[in-house]
C-alpha cells in the first residue's frame, strides 16, 4: 500500500472489470477528520475476494464544465467538492459481497457514528455519501 499525505491507495486496478465510486461531500471543518478516517482504516476491504485496489481522491480547485453537453448528461463535477472513493473489483458480485459483509459495517463504523451523533444533536451530518457503479468496457 502506498500512502501520501494520509490518503491511501492499494493494489493495481488493471485486472478490474467493475468499479464503484463513492462521492462523499464533507463540511469544511470535517475534511481533516474524514481524511484521518481513511488514513487509519482497518484495511478489511484489502482481504476481500475479488478486491483489486482503491483510491481516495481529494478534490482540488473548482470543476471545469464543458460549455455544451448533451441534454441530461451527467457532467464531471456534478458532485462539486466531493471526495471520490474509487474501488476496483474483479466482478460485481465481489463488490456486493463486500457491501453486505460485517467487515463493511465495521470499516464504516466510525464515519457512521459521526453522522449519527450529529443527527442526535439536531445538526446536519458532517458528510453525505452517494455512489455509482461502473462496468469496465475498455482498457
Amino acid at each position: 500500500m502506498t500512502e501520501q499525505h494520509g490518503i491511501a491507495e492499494t493494489g493495481c486496478p488493471l485486472d478490474a472489470a467493475f468499479v464503484a465510486v463513492n462521492y462523499i461531500t464533507c463540511k469544511p471543518e470535517y475534511r481533516e477528520r474524514f481524511e484521518e478516517l481513511f488514513a487509519t482504516r482497518a484495511h478489511a476491504i484489502d482481504r476481500m475476494p475479488g478486491f483489486c485496489g482503491m483510491q481516495v481522491l481529494r478534490p482540488e480547485g473548482k470543476p471545469r464544465r464543458p460549455k455544451r453537453a448533451p441534454k441530461g448528461a451527467v457532467q464531471a463535477g456534478d458532485v462539486e467538492g466531493a471526495y471520490l472513493i474509487v474501488s476496483y473489483w474483479r466482478r460485481k458480485k465481489d463488490f456486493d459481497a463486500w457491501t453486505g459483509s460485517p467487515e463493511f459495517l465495521e470499516g464504516h463504523q466510525r464515519g457512521f457514528e459521526d453522522v449519527r451523533k450529529a443527527k442526535a444533536e439536531g445538526k446536519e451530518p458532517p458528510m453525505t455519501s452517494s455512489f455509482r457503479v461502473y462496468e469496465v468496457v475498455a482498457k
